[in-house]
């Protein structure tokens, strides 16, 4: 069972289905999943009048999102991991294409830069249809969580972002870390922390803080930072970052960061930015 476990990412592929030069990687799909529970959380969250959003302010609002995602997901991994790459390669910010010519989709995207992307996204939605932004993004945070545990299974099945070497009978053997060694699954950590366990915490609190908009997001931002800083200790840093200040990894640097935002927006909820209203009159 051990020697199973430990193998488990050598039977996997990360292409789902190839048609000529063209493959649908299991990441992607893993995006489209993730993309359409938090869709539909925040439409199940409607129909239950929990929140004062119309269905087409969900549905306009899911295409803003979706564009955060992809373009602030890739300009953060451009700015905070590889700039002097880009900067010399600068076709390869938006080039589908790997060196080879095959088809990969955008490799390398930064949940970081995707949930700025998000929250900019989000401002800029309701700054266009005059809403509460700190409102929108508290409607949706709850459900983030849990979509996001499908982005770290796109990772695992990818066999990147993977740990540090390790002795622990939870390692795994990755192939593209290039050498035969244990190594922690930390996508897996990730996904089931920063995801399930986080989860079953925002969702229960999904009604607690009508009228202290800012205060769910505030939480999900903390709890997000909290979780990854350390796991971080065990995740493999950039080998091309290795550590970045003291013996900290970008991860860590950013999420130190993430945590002193999410404090700031239970700070702004705490002291009502923005007035509690019924949830129910604009349905």
């Amino acid at each position: 069972m051990i020697e199973w476990w430990q193998n488990l990412p050598a039977q996997m592929s990360p292409i789902l289905f190839s048609i000529g030069s063209f493959s649908v990687h299991w990441y992607s799909i893993m995006y489209i999943i993730a993309i359409g529970m938090v869709y539909g959380m925040m439409q199940y969250r409607r129909n239950k009048k929990e929140v004062s959003f119309t269905k087409d302010h969900f549905d306009d609002f899911a295409f803003w999102a979706v564009l955060g995602v992809i373009f602030g997901g890739r300009l953060g991994y451009v700015l905070f991991y590889d700039l002097s790459y880009f900067m010399e390669n600068p076709i390869r910010i938006i080039s589908p294409f790997n060196e080879a010519g095959d088809f990969t989709g955008l490799s390398g995207m930064s949940y970081h830069g995707g949930m700025i992307g998000v929250i900019l996204a989000g401002l800029l939605f309701t700054l266009k249809n005059k809403l509460n932004f700190l409102e929108l993004i508290d409607a949706i945070a709850p459900a983030v969580p849990i979509a996001y545990t499908f982005g770290r299974l796109g990772n695992f099945i990818n066999g990147e972002l993977y740990g540090r070497v390790t002795t622990h009978p939870l390692g795994m053997y990755f192939a593209s870390a290039g050498e035969k060694a244990l190594r922690h699954p930390s996508q897996l950590y990730e996904g089931f922390f920063e995801g399930i366990v986080l989860f079953a915490i925002m969702w229960p609190l999904r009604n607690k803080f009508a009228g202290k908009w800012g205060t769910l997001t505030g939480i999900y931002i903390f709890g997000y930072g909290f979780f990854r800083f350390f796991i971080e200790y065990v995740r493999e840093p950039d080998a091309h970052l290795g550590f970045v200040f003291m013996q900290f990894s970008m991860g860590q640097v950013l999420c130190f960061a993430m945590m002193l935002a999410g404090l700031i927006f239970i700070a702004v909820g705490n002291i009502r930015f923005g007035k509690k209203r019924d949830i129910t009159s604009t349905q």
